[in-house]
């Protein structure tokens, strides 16, 4: 049996690359903007301290804090993808913490400031499934007629137990209506997940997969849980509470998972990407070329592929 025809460049899966370059003919970069916004499990509305694996400065670089305008990361970034990746497109990523959570207005300036740059023919909004609504929505699909918008939004497990335990202020079914609502615009949903959180056996990982694997959605992101310092999880860690996944043990159920998704999903990211200074552990996290290679060669040596398992 030969893997599907689906897929180039020798992969085993549908990686975000070939997805942009089959829509746009050449390299299109992301470029991850901080929007100085915050996030309602942050500021009290919902809880206070953020999700337990959480930097305090959100997934992002910090920009913002910096006093770098939305206009100044873009013409910063496009520089650098250039040299680096030969880019010559650009997808503006909003990142950092919750960014559909905020005035509208201001929102719409952000978002209108970012697509106002040349070559950006893209839009990824990060956000949480309790944090959108229509108008947001309406605003967003306003902009498909001339970018690609994708809505990104972090899930990371379907199990409430889950939810509660990394102090994620939203439920499953909180999600579930995000999607229902969400699909009645032209928008693109990417979903973020995590392997490895607390107290999930690779059962309930495979679970939280095969949920998504029936969904309408574009996209997914898996990530794999890592400690930074300065966070309850850092806690856990150092108190012998939590003991990370190991390389082999995350690729293990990466492939498993891939296995179970359906060809058409695009996997935007296999894995997650810390900075070395704020990184306790799992020590593998900063080898992160070794570890892609490893997963290719081991979907080549178990002849499988996303998709393999999938059954509508």
């Amino acid at each position: 049996m030969s893997f599907s025809p689906f897929f180039s460049n020798n992969k085993r899966y549908y990686d975000f690359n070939t997805f942009l370059r089959q829509h746009f003919g050449c390299r299109v970069q992301k470029i991850s903007l901080d929007a100085g916004l915050s996030c309602p499990n942050r500021d009290g509305t919902k809880g206070t301290g953020g999700c337990i694996y959480c930097n305090p400065l959100g997934s992002g670089t910090g920009a913002w804090a910096r006093g770098l305008s939305i206009s100044e990361q873009i013409l910063q970034a496009k520089d650098f993808l250039r040299r680096r990746y030969k880019a010559k497109k650009f997808i503006a990523y909003f990142q950092s913490f919750c960014n559909t959570y905020g005035p509208y207005e201001k929102l719409k300036a952000l978002y209108e400031e970012a697509l106002s740059h040349q070559d950006i023919v893209g839009l990824a909004i990060g956000t949480r499934p309790d944090c959108v609504n229509e108008r947001i929505l309406s605003l967003l699909a306003s902009y498909t007629s001339r970018y690609q918008v994708w809505i990104e939004y972090g899930l990371q497990s379907i199990h409430n137990r889950t939810l509660r335990l990394i102090n994620r202020g939203h439920s499953y079914e909180d999600f579930l209506r995000a999607i229902e609502m969400t699909q009645r615009y032209p928008l693109l949903i990417c979903v973020h997940i995590i392997l490895g959180l607390p107290e999930e056996t690779k059962e309930d990982m495979l679970a939280t997969v095969k949920a998504l694997s029936t969904l309408p959605i574009h996209g997914i992101k898996f990530h794999h849980l890592y400690v930074v310092k300065g966070t309850k999880m850092a806690e856990m860690y150092l108190k012998g509470q939590y003991t990370p996944l190991s390389q082999d043990e995350y690729i293990d159920i990466l492939i498993e998972a891939l296995e179970q998704l359906p060809s058409q999903v695009v996997i935007q990211r296999l894995m997650g990407d810390p900075r070395k200074d704020e990184l306790l552990a799992p020590e593998w996290s900063l080898h992160k070329r070794e570890t892609l290679n490893l997963i290719e060669k081991r979907l080549k040596e178990r002849n499988t592929w996303q998709g393999r398992r999938f059954k509508i």
